[in-house]
């Protein structure tokens, strides 16, 4: 059976047994988190169904954004445009930037990446394409808590965001669940 074959399978024996925690969860179904927070995190494996029940965070009371590495590379990249829509658009009144222990992208390069890339058939000018970019963002990246810095110091000035909106950071133990915060955005 193919990945998707596995994924429709599992999501029949789902709705079929749809649980009460889904059917009934909200009084109104709401597209605003109830909890006025976005989260902006790694899309790392090892936190799926387990950094928001560390958080305390349940279905429908976050606005979660995940890329590699929870990286911003510029004013108005992908994650600076969900922030922007769910501030002003669904209520989001504070943001948190959570980075996490061990993380693959601090072990990778844009060299790395690239050599991977055109052994898998990628053409050499669309890399070339990219090549700036790809090195801001892999080969500066080796420090998950400098980065969560950094990105927290790219979200608080950039000026798309209100200022009134607290931007934290903090660090996730993708083994133990724990949370440190390295950016107190209060």
């Amino acid at each position: 059976m193919q990945v998707l074959e596995q994924v429709l399978a599992a999501n029949q024996t789902f709705t079929k047994n749809l649980s009460d925690q889904f059917v009934h969860y909200f009084s109104e179904p709401s597209k605003m988190p109830k909890r006025q927070l976005a989260i902006f995190t790694c899309m790392d494996t090892r936190l799926v169904d387990f950094l928001e029940p560390a958080m305390g965070i349940k279905r429908g009371e976050a606005k979660v954004i995940k890329n590699a590495g929870n990286s911003v590379t510029g004013p108005f990249e992908a994650t600076i445009r969900s922030l922007i829509v769910g501030i002003f658009e669904l209520g989001v009144k504070e943001v948190f930037v959570i980075g996490h222990l061990d993380c693959g992208v601090s072990h990778t390069t844009s060299q790395g990446l690239t050599e991977k890339m055109l052994a898998r058939g990628i053409s050499p000018d669309a890399i070339k394409m990219i090549e700036k970019e790809l090195e801001d963002w892999l080969d500066h990246f080796h420090h998950p808590i400098n980065n969560v810095k950094e990105v927290v110091d790219k979200i608080r000035k950039n000026p798309l965001i209100p200022k009134d909106v607290p931007i934290h950071g903090l660090m996730f133990n993708p083994h133990t669940g724990e949370l440190e915060v390295v950016v107190n955005g209060y």
